[in-house]
């Protein structure tokens, strides 16, 4: 178990942070109209994002949130990308979660978050 204070989320349109620690990009698509520079992105873990399927099924409608991290939990399960961001996590640093979405309360970084940490 992990503390809430080790993992972090933020947008990855958000100036870096010098606090911001590991810098992991957790969306299976490079977020549009932003550069790999300013991004600052130390690992991009593209295949830890929901699948294709999942996020245009949820379309990031807060009503569906829940059943969505239910159904993306269990897509992480035996990923190893899922398994590689464990252990960035587990290396003890500092670790910020990066998204694209619009919505800081709804998407995959939120969850995974979550589930880093319980």
């Amino acid at each position: 178990m992990t503390s809430t204070s080790q993992v972090h989320v933020r947008s990855v349109r958000d100036e870096p942070a010098k606090g911001d620690g590991v810098r992991v990009l957790v969306d299976r698509i490079w977020p549009r109209g932003v550069s790999k520079e300013d991004a600052a992105v130390d690992e991009w873990l593209g295949e830890v994002g929901p699948s294709t399927e999942l996020r245009q099924w949820f379309g990031h409608d807060p009503e569906r949130f829940d059943e969505f991290a239910r159904r993306y939990e269990e897509e992480l399960e035996g990923s190893h990308a899922w398994q590689r961001l464990q252990d960035i996590v587990a290396e003890g640093r500092r670790v910020t979660l990066l998204f694209g979405a619009a919505d800081r309360e709804h998407n995959q970084a939120v969850v995974l978050q979550a589930l880093l940490t319980r």
